[in-house]
């Protein structure tokens, strides 16, 4: 704004000189044909002013380039800058911090999934003289040639990775493709701040596939985990078992059927194993010496007793249900 303001006023001083040019013309017509040439000069001086840019001014995150007759002459800014007309040109530079958007790119991973990547470089120009004016001469569009350079690094690095690569080392990911366009653009004048990986789109299908993966996952998890509570429970009770004795087995089968008695059903079916168990008992009194014998013949006698008080009290249940 104050650069405009600068040239607005010195267009209007020019307008003012032309009209007192005019004026002189005309009061002092005999003195300016005897000096013709320089009424020329001043014209053709004039002309030059309104012309062209004479004076910069540059703000601080600002530089110009100055080229003398096309060659680099020097670095111009910050605060106002002078360039002569027609033999010197400028290009102007911007140091500030630049955050360049990288379109949005498909890739293709190693085992062949379709990406969309988006990405964005963080990057500026250096503020020493030297890096201001190889961003001008070393490179056309170092924008356009950071842009194209990160595209191409995108799909190098990403297609060399499977998807479960590429999600898990994005940081990785950022940190080789800036030291890559770091490598390639040292000698440009600019400084590489970042590479940021934005956003990647999976597709659908491939979404659906690895939730699915992950359920059947758990859910593989949870059954080993019910097969291994399932086999710690098998083994307390084996363990448990290990320590009663035949008595103590007839006794906790007993109570297993009367448990089953106290149902909604008037009958119940006593098991054969038990006068089995009975029966064993009364065979292996017989092959045992006297002693060992009458304890065994005493122990089928109380399961006798056991049975025949079970079977009494189920028919009694039994009736009364039926009443």
């Amino acid at each position: 704004m104050a650069e405009s303001n600068f040239k607005y006023v010195i267009f209007i001083g020019i307008i003012a000189v032309i009209i007192a040019f005019l004026f002189a013309l005309v009061a002092y017509r005999e003195f300016l044909i005897q000096n013709i040439v320089w009424a020329l000069l001043l014209i053709f001086f004039l002309y030059i002013i309104w012309r062209y840019d004479f004076v910069l001014q540059l703000v601080d995150y600002e530089r110009a380039v100055i080229f003398r007759f096309g060659k680099v002459h020097r670095v111009g800014g910050p605060g106002w800058a002078f360039i002569w007309p027609v033999i010197e040109s400028y290009t102007k530079v911007d140091l500030r911090v630049q955050a360049i958007d990288v379109p949005k790119q498909e890739v293709v991973t190693k085992d062949s999934i379709e990406l969309t990547v988006d990405a964005v470089i963080y990057m500026r120009i250096k503020k020493d003289s030297q890096s201001v004016v190889n961003a001008v001469v070393e490179v056309k569009d170092y924008v356009g040639a950071v842009q194209l350079y990160v595209v191409s690094s995108l799909r190098d690095v990403l297609g060399a990775l499977p998807l479960s690569d590429v999600l898990s080392n994005i940081e990785e990911i950022n940190k080789q493709i800036k030291i890559n366009l770091e490598e390639i653009s040292k000698d440009w004048g600019i400084s590489i701040d970042s590479v940021e990986i934005k956003d990647v789109q999976i597709p659908d299908v491939v979404l659906d596939a690895m939730h699915a993966e992950k359920a059947a996952v758990q859910e593989k998890l949870a059954r080993m985990e019910r097969a291994l509570a399932h086999k710690a429970e098998i083994q307390a009770v084996k363990e448990a078992a290990a320590g009663l004795d035949d008595k103590a087995l007839a006794y906790y089968y007993i109570q297993a059927i009367e448990s089953m008695a106290k149902g909604k059903g008037s009958r119940v079916f006593f098991p054969a194993e038990f006068s089995k168990l009975a029966a064993s008992f009364a065979n292996m009194a017989e092959e045992l010496p006297p002693k060992e014998a009458r304890a065994m013949k005493k122990m089928t006698a109380d399961y006798q007793r056991v049975l025949k008080d079970y079977v009494d009290s189920a028919v009694k249940k039994a009736r009364a249900a039926e009443k």
